[in-house]
């Protein structure tokens, strides 16, 4: 570890973050002097993970040695100079960041095997994991890659960052694909809050068979939560070349952004920044985060104003509102009968991530999305102006609020989630029983053998001819 300080109750300020930064980088000089820099951090829907703040240090540190900032978008669509400029000040050279292009801009460095992702999906995927990565990360040259992000409980890979910022923030559309329908074929519920998974042990193998020894690597990483008036604090920064400093963050995180609940929820309404969620690829967080913790039968709302479409790329928009949020037995029925969803294994998980599975009523309350439209991909809809009117999230706190009926009706009881991207909500008893709901140990060594029935490979759904680094819908670009 290069440098750590945390726990609940801390505050770091901006001296702390410097004085972090700073003791890290001088350690690493020590090491050799690095003259080529290249920054990974994460995009504008992560503005609150304070990495902005991390960029700008590290920038003071190197100047002009830092040659390539690329945020790791993953299959977001490109940040704005104004954002650029928002996130990570006016000091920096607008030439300095560069767009990562998931699609086309990869390489591909190696693969993890076939019996170990098939275990990971409990037998669903009989193929191959492709380790991508940006060829400017592969070729680029540098002395020195800082991998930059906060660690939080996340929906495909347990809890973010780590080397997932590498090999899916800046990986390719293979990569991307693949690890997010093998998150959904193990289980939401089974991976959300856990450090430790199947999916994760395949980027960790693809991290020491790829990377280790390979690309010179230091990862940044911070904990972000709320104080009791709502503000938002550095709980901790973990600084490494290894993964102790995920580790760590993760401990921490836990203990920061997991919300248990000792009762379900019969209804829950989320707030979205307009300035951060523009697509129900973003949104759905408030369906991923707080899904275990909702009542069967419960309503959750979410007032999202800025929404203005589905996907954050036109092709898995269209495929989105083709296709709709249904059940999982419905996607993957979907899935062996669409061409073009097989094609696009991400946009199929996002799917099967945005659904209830019919045990709750979801309400969106889009800014820019019509009635037509939103019931059309399987959601109830609300009008937004109606429900920030009735919920106003500048007058509920986090949490637990009592909402004034009319006259003569009682209170209406409801949790508010202000940003369901900074933690995790679940009630106690459905956590536990994810906890309990591990494969069977039979069914586990069926899938490492390849005993197991309904596997899929996936490549043999494709056209042969197609370029493997468009699996986009549409066929090769």
């Amino acid at each position: 570890m290069l440098w750590e300080r945390g726990s609940p109750t801390s505050s770091l300020t901006t001296d702390d973050l410097r004085e972090g930064v700073f003791s890290a980088l001088e350690l690493l000089e020590g090491k050799g002097a690095r003259k080529k820099v290249m920054l990974l951090p994460p995009d504008y829907t992560r503005l609150h993970s304070r990495t902005g703040e991390l960029v700008q240090l590290v920038y003071e540190f190197y100047g002009d040695k830092v040659t390539d900032i690329m945020p790791a978008l993953g299959t977001h669509r490109p940040m704005t100079e104004e954002q650029i400029t928002d996130m990570f000040g006016s000091d920096i050279p607008i030439e300095a960041f560069k767009v990562h292009d998931w699609r086309n801009d990869v390489v591909t460095v190696g693969e993890v095997s076939a019996a170990m992702v098939r275990a990971a999906s409990d037998g669903h995927v009989d193929e191959p994991w492709p380790a991508q990565l940006n060829k400017l990360v592969v070729e680029g040259g540098h002395d020195l890659i800082l991998s930059l992000g906060q660690v939080v409980p996340h929906e495909v890979l347990g809890m973010a960052n780590y080397n997932k910022n590498l090999f899916i923030g800046v990986g390719g559309a293979e990569s991307i694909n693949f690890s997010h329908f093998i998150g959904a074929t193990y289980g939401m519920e089974r991976m959300m809050g856990r450090a430790n998974n199947p999916l994760r042990q395949i980027l960790n193998t693809a991290t020491r068979d790829f990377i280790d020894g390979k690309l010179p690597v230091a990862y940044m990483h911070t904990v972000v939560g709320r104080d009791d008036d709502g503000e938002l604090l550095i709980r901790g920064l973990f600084i490494s070349e290894e993964a102790d400093c995920f580790t760590k963050a993760a401990e921490l995180s836990l203990e920061v952004n997991f919300n248990m609940l000792n009762a379900p929820l019969p209804k829950c309404v989320v707030y979205l920044d307009p300035e951060e969620y523009k697509s129900t690829w973003l949104g759905n967080k408030s369906i991923y985060r707080t899904r275990m913790a909702i009542a069967d039968g419960g309503e959750l709302v979410i007032m999202a104003p800025g929404v203005d479409t589905f996907g954050e790329d036109p092709e898995i928009d269209a495929l989105i509102r083709k296709y709709g949020y249904r059940t999982t037995p419905e996607t993957l029925e979907q899935l062996n009968s669409g061409r073009d969803l097989m094609k696009n294994l991400s946009a199929a998980a996002h799917l099967i991530h945005g659904s209830s599975e019919g045990r709750f009523k979801v309400t969106y309350c889009p800014g820019h999305l019509s009635r037509e439209e939103v019931e059309g991909a399987g959601f109830g809809f609300g009008d937004v102006e109606a429900m920030l009117a009735r919920y106003d999230p500048s007058k509920l706190t986090p949490g637990p609020n009592s909402i004034p009926g009319g006259e003569g009706e009682e209170p209406e009881e409801i949790y508010f989630v202000p940003n369901p991207g900074l933690g995790l909500w679940a009630y106690r008893g459905r956590f536990e029983a994810s906890e309990a709901s591990e494969a069977p140990e039979g069914d586990r060594a069926a899938a490492e053998d390849g005993d197991a029935a309904e596997a899929t490979a996936f490549s043999s759904q494709q056209d042969p001819t197609a370029p493997s680094v468009d699996v986009g819908v549409g066929g090769p670009k």
